[in-house]
């Protein structure tokens, strides 16, 4: 199967490209810099020094928050400078601190994927933390939200549809709409840059926490602009009259991938530890859904994966054959262990694997998706077992359709 010649939906996507401007243009009550004008001259634009939204709101003495009581929603990459967003604020002198709400990984991100998040109070703030992934729990509760007039969110997203940060953006903003409680978004990055969208965009049907928009897999969206889309297309019910502004980056333009930004990469969960996983991500996550490791108990998760019945050798020697570009592959050996902070208990633990590693040459060229199902479909066609291979429900989630599962099996009679 040549995936180069699969079509994913991005002709669908595109077809909302119109409606998708329009949304950004419409929606009321954004911070910071208008996107620059085409350059019609001979002179060429020249942007302004990169900077978050929290770096902007910061530079403006928090303006946008004056006599505002608010609530955070954050992680350990909300940094600004040397120091966190919420000591930020805390310490600003006409805002008050009011609540931290902590999504998967937790407020410092040092949670395993999938571990629950508990309650308690910021050590350093003194105000306290809600837990937005403890059991059921996936958004603030009525009773969290008492006497908050904005919520704001301030948290690094990699530009995967499956990261479940944005699906906590969006049950935050139904959440903060519940409670008639004004929404800010410090806008970031997206590490993919934004013209990079590929795979396939989610069926309605297969909605769940690693996928709540019907958005394609690498949606080429920053954060805050997915929160003016999840408003703008109803994506969640009731947000018809949420006030969502957006503080916006400066000096920060779609072409650019985090490489080209000059700002080190803060670990996003515990398994995203580089900028290089964080790419390879987008594509190898589809192998929590097959029978292999997708490179967790290793420092290098996503961006090795193997099996307990692979031949790494020809593994590498069948994707050399597709001539990728960006990428390169490399046979490897591995035994996933218990990693305290990254993974307790990975899949094949104490298990010797053989597989493949991705050595990212040109993030400019390299098309994460499109690699990682090439590695997918290599592993797929090799294993003795291929009816065993794949969870096809976890699968479906991921893909956000059964088209892959059909994708993989057709490919290789």
């Amino acid at each position: 199967m040549n995936l180069r010649n699969y079509t994913f939906d991005i002709v669908k996507w595109a077809a909302l490209g119109c409606l998708f401007l329009s949304v950004l243009a419409c929606t009321s009550g954004t911070q910071g810099p208008n996107t620059p004008e085409p350059n019609t001259g001979a002179e060429p634009v020249v942007l302004p020094p990169f900077q978050t939204g929290a770096e902007v709101l910061v530079a403006a003495d928090f303006t946008p928050l004056a006599g505002k009581r608010v609530g955070l929603i954050v992680n350990h990459t909300a940094i600004v400078g040397d120091e966190h967003i919420i000591d930020a604020i805390h310490r600003a002198p006409d805002v008050e601190l009011v609540a931290l709400f902590g999504p998967e990984h937790g407020i410092r991100g040092d949670e395993d994927a999938g571990a629950q998040v508990q309650d308690g109070i910021d050590q350093q703030s003194g105000v306290p933390i809600y837990s937005l992934y403890q059991g059921d729990t996936r958004k603030p509760a009525p009773e969290s939200l008492q006497g908050i007039d904005v919520l704001v969110f301030d948290i690094q997203d990699i530009g995967a549809r499956f990261y479940t940060y944005i699906s906590t953006l969006g049950l935050a903003m139904q959440a903060a709409a519940e409670q008639n409680i004004a929404f800010m978004v410090l806008d970031r990055p997206n590490p993919l840059g934004g013209e990079y969208v590929s795979g396939y965009v989610l069926e309605e049907a297969n909605t769940s926490f690693v996928g709540q928009y019907t958005i394609p897999v690498a949606h080429g969206m920053t954060t805050g602009e997915l929160a003016r889309l999840i408003k703008g297309e109803a994506y969640l019910e009731g947000l018809e009259n949420l006030e969502v502004s957006v503080v916006e980056m400066e000096g920060w333009s779609r072409n650019m991938t985090w490489d080209q930004l000059n700002r080190p990469w803060i670990p996003t969960s515990p398994n995203i530890p580089d900028v290089e996983t964080a790419f390879v991500y987008a594509g190898t996550c589809f192998f929590e859904a097959v029978e292999a490791s997708e490179g967790r108990g290793t420092r290098t998760p996503f961006v090795q994966v193997g099996s307990t019945w692979g031949n790494a050798d020809d593994l590498v020697a069948t994707l050399d054959t597709y001539q990728l570009e960006g990428v390169d592959f490399e046979p490897i050996e591995f035994t996933p262990m218990s990693i305290e902070g990254m993974s307790s208990n990975p899949r094949f633990k104490d298990q010797q694997v053989q597989g493949v590693k991705q050595v990212v040459t040109d993030y400019q060229a390299y098309r994460p998706i499109e690699t990682g199902i090439h590695v997918l479909h290599a592993f797929y066609t090799a294993s003795p077992e291929q009816a065993d291979f794949i969870n096809e429900r976890w699968l479906r989630l991921l893909a956000g359709t059964d088209r892959l599962r059909q994708a993989l099996v057709d490919g290789s009679k």
